[in-house]
């Protein structure tokens, strides 16, 4: 006798009314929070402030998160994975940046996933800052932040993995090349995203490529979210498009 595919998953069950509840909870006290990180910046955040507005006591509150770095903390990975989202949702697979794939496009797809970085970034300046501003004092993200930005650069690394990096960029390489062989988590992620192992020579270009983005993209967008190109005769745009051509000059990708 064969079973049906639709047979229930026997780990998984309904959710209780009071687990309902706690969820939907936590999650206005995120939105509320949201909104005062973006009116008044980290030191806005206030969990007072937060229960009045909901409605419940202060003591009442910390049955939902125990403090306000436990609530930074979840808006910190929030943020991430909404980022993460956004750039991964960008398809490169037909512009021919595929390992292995020599059609143009590398170039094309570098300039996609900067957009995708920038338009998040510039939409939601409160959340961009929240992640890549100046340190909040006393306050340590979590550990699993390093694989939520790693899931934000992901993308970029099959794009370089087809350049051919100029004289300029090769020391790095090098350097890139022996972080690989001894750091296995990075080789790891590398390869997740290239299948490229990490003695391939096109491992190294990859990381070295999308690690090389990461400042590129943060010095235009960063200013541009912290408002400091106010009043200058430029569009943020079209200087961080100069900058990603660049930098496909730097790989020579098509």
């Amino acid at each position: 006798m064969t079973t049906s595919s639709s047979t229930p998953n026997p780990t998984s069950r309904a959710r209780t009314p009071r687990e309902r509840y706690r969820e939907q909870t936590r999650a206005e006290i995120k939105q509320i929070a949201v909104g005062q990180l973006a009116t008044g910046g980290v030191e806005g955040v206030a969990l007072l402030r937060i229960a009045k507005e909901i409605g419940m006591s202060g003591p009442a509150l910390y049955r939902y998160f125990a403090s306000r770095d436990d609530l930074l903390t979840e808006l910190v990975v929030d943020a991430y994975q909404s980022v993460a989202a956004d750039i991964q949702a960008v398809d490169i697979s037909d512009v021919g940046t595929s390992v292995g794939d020599n059609s143009p496009g590398g170039r094309t797809a570098l300039h996609a996933l900067a957009t995708a970085f920038r338009d998040w970034a510039v939409a939601q300046p409160h959340l961009y800052l929240l992640i890549q501003g100046t340190p909040v004092p006393g306050f340590r993200p979590p550990d699993e932040t390093v694989a939520h930005a790693r899931a934000v650069l992901g993308p970029f690394l099959p794009v370089f993995a087809e350049g051919r990096p100029s004289s300029s960029v090769e020391p790095l390489v090098a350097e890139f090349s022996r972080w690989l062989r001894d750091d296995t988590a990075v080789a790891a992620w590398v390869e997740q995203w290239t299948g490229l192992p990490p003695d391939e020579p096109a491992a190294a270009v990859a990381l070295t490529g999308a690690l090389t983005a990461w400042p590129q993209l943060h010095g235009t967008v960063g200013l541009e979210a912290a408002g400091q190109f106010a009043g200058m005769g430029h569009r943020p745009a079209t200087l961080l498009a100069a900058q990603v051509d660049m930098l496909a000059d730097a790989f020579q990708l098509p």
